[in-house]
C-alpha cells in the first residue's frame, strides 16, 4: 500500500483512506438510482443502466486511484445525463444508441487532448485566484444540492426558492443530521462527516421501523440481475449520429464541454483542498488524472451509460481525511459490491442521509474564499461571478464559463491585456459556441 499510494508522504493511513472511500461512495451512491431513472426516460432499460453505471464507475475509480493517486471518485455525471436524455434524445430526436455514440466520441477526444497535454495546459492556464473561486463555488454548489435534495430548500413561484416544510419527516431527519454532523466536526471527532452520516442513517432506519414515512430502510436482499443489454449498443448509433454532421458536432461538443469543465472544476477544488496545486498553479499528476477521467467516459459509453466524470462528492471523502488513490480504489470496489446488494444500498442511502455530508463539506470547501484578494476588483468580480453563477444557474460548467469571461473583461478594463494567457482567449471562443449551441440545436 505504501509503495502504491505513498500514504506516509501524504500524511494518511489505510484506515483513514478506507473510511474516506466509504464516505465518498455513500455521498454519491444516489447516482445508482437516479441515473437509471433519467436514462430510462430516453428509452433505456433501467436495469441495464444500473449495471453500466456501477461497472463504469468502478473501472473509472480504479483508474483514478491507480494511475493518478487522487482521492477522486467518478461516475455518470449529473446534468450531462439530463443533456443526454432530454436534449439529445427527446428534443433532437436521436436514439439513445446514437447519443451513446456521441458520448464515446467525446471520450476519445478527451483521451487525445489528455495524452497530448492540451487538457492539462488549459487547466494550468486558469489563474490561481480563479481556481480558488472555483473551489469555493463548488463548495456552495454541493451544499445547495444537499439542501435542495433533502427538501430544506424548495421551489417557490414568487421567489424561485423558498424554505421547505418542517413537518416533513425527511426534512427533519436532514436537519437533525446536519446538527449531528456539525457537532462531530466542531468537536473534531475522527471522520466526523462519516460518523454523522452513519448516525443519521441509523436514526432514519429506526424511525422507519416505527412507522415514519420516507425514512431509510433495510429492505433488500442479494440480487442476481446482471443486465448487460446496453453494452456495445453505441456501435449501432454512429450512422444515425452523423446523418446530420452539424448537429452531431454540436452534440459531441456539448458532451465534451460539460465533462471538461466539470472535471476541471472538481480536480482544481480537491487539489487545492489537499495541497496538490503547486506554487505555479499546476496540478500534481494532472495528466494521469485527466486520462483516467477520459478513459472512464469511453468505458461508460461502451457499457451503456452517459458521460462518466469526476464527482464533486469526492470532497466528502477528502473531508474525512482522504488524500490518496486508495480512497478512489475503495469507492470503486464498493461500486462493484453494490451490484450484489443494490436494494440494500438504494434503501438506506436517501437524500436526507447524504445532505448533512454535502452541507458540511461545502463549508470546508468554502474556506478557500480566504485566499482570494477581495480588495482587488479585477479578481473579486470574476470570483464572485463564478461562485454566484454556479449556485443560481445550478451548473459548475456555467459558473466556470462566466467566471472566465468576467476575468477577461476585467483584465482588459484594467489595462492588463498582456497578462491574459492565450488559452483564455481560445476558451472565450469556445464559451460563445457553447452558449450558442442550444440555438444551433434548435
Amino acid at each position: 500500500m505504501e509503495k502504491l499510494f505513498h500514504l506516509k508522504e501524504k500524511g494518511t493511513n489505510v484506515k483513514t483512506e478506507i473510511i474516506a472511500g466509504i464516505t465518498t461512495f455513500l455521498a454519491m451512491a444516489y447516482i445508482l438510482a437516479v441515473n437509471p431513472m433519467i436514462l430510462g426516460d430516453a428509452g433505456m432499460k433501467p436495469e441495464a443502466v444500473f449495471m453500466a453505471t456501477a461497472l463504469s464507475s468502478a473501472a473509472a475509480c480504479l483508474l483514478m486511484g491507480l494511475l493518478a493517486n487522487y482521492p477522486v471518485a467518478l461516475s455518470a455525471g449529473m446534468g450531462v445525463n439530463a443533456l443526454f436524455s432530454y436534449t439529445v434524445v427527446l428534443t433532437m430526436g436521436y436514439s439513445w444508441q446514437a447519443a451513446l455514440a456521441a458520448v464515446f466520441i467525446s471520450g476519445l477526444v478527451f483521451v487525445l487532448i489528455s495524452v497530448t497535454g492540451i487538457r492539462k495546459k488549459i487547466i494550468d492556464s486558469i489563474p490561481v485566484q480563479l481556481k480558488l473561486a472555483i473551489g469555493a463555488g463548488i463548495g456552495f454548489f454541493i451544499a445547495f444540492v444537499g439542501l435542495k435534495n433533502a427538501g430544506i430548500i424548495v421551489a417557490n413561484e414568487s421567489t424561485f426558492v423558498g424554505l421547505g416544510s418542517f413537518v416533513d419527516p425527511q426534512v427533519l431527519l436532514a436537519l437533525l443530521g446536519i446538527i449531528i454532523t456539525i457537532v462531530c466536526v466542531v468537536r473534531k471527532i475522527p471522520a466526523g462527516v462519516f460518523v454523522g452520516l452513519i448516525i443519521t442513517a441509523v436514526i432514519g432506519v429506526i424511525l422507519g421501523l416505527c412507522g415514519v414515512d420516507g425514512m431509510p430502510a433495510i429492505n433488500g436482499v442479494l440480487t442476481t440481475n446482471f443486465d448487460m443489454s446496453a453494452a456495445g449498443a453505441f456501435a449501432s448509433g454512429f450512422g444515425e449520429l452523423f446523418s446530420h454532421p452539424m448537429n452531431a458536432l454540436v452534440v459531441i461538443f456539448s458532451f465534451l464541454f460539460v465533462d471538461f469543465f466539470d472535471t476541471a472544476g472538481t480536480l482544481v477544488a480537491i487539489g487545492n483542498e489537499i495541497g496538490l496545486v503547486k506554487e505555479n498553479g499546476e496540478l500534481e499528476n494532472a495528466e494521469q488524472a485527466l486520462l483516467a477521467d477520459s478513459i472512464g467516459t469511453c468505458i461508460g459509453a461502451a457499457l451503456g451509460t452517459s458521460t462518466v466524470t469526476s464527482f464533486v462528492e469526492s470532497s466528502s471523502g477528502v473531508g474525512v481525511g482522504g488524500r490518496t488513490g486508495l480512497t478512489a480504489v475503495t469507492t470503486g470496489v464498493l461500486f462493484i459490491l453494490s451490484i450484489f446488494i443494490s436494494p440494500l444500498i438504494l434503501g438506506m442511502i436517501t437524500n436526507a442521509v447524504t445532505a448533512p455530508a454535502l452541507v458540511v463539506v461545502g463549508v470546508m470547501m468554502a474556506q478557500q474564499l480566504k485566499g482570494i484578494q477581495w480588495d482587488d476588483l479585477t479578481i473579486a468580480i470574476p470570483a464572485f461571478i463564478t461562485i454566484i453563477s454556479m449556485i443560481l444557474m445550478y451548473s459548475i460548467s456555467n459558473g466556470i464559463a462566466f467566471g472566465f469571461i468576467a476575468y477577461a473583461v476585467c483584465m482588459v478594463a484594467a489595462g492588463k491585456i498582456r497578462e491574459i494567457h492565450p488559452t483564455v482567449w481560445i476558451l472565450m471562443v469556445i464559451f460563445v459556441i457553447y452558449f450558442a449551441s442550444p440555438y444551433l440545436m434548435a
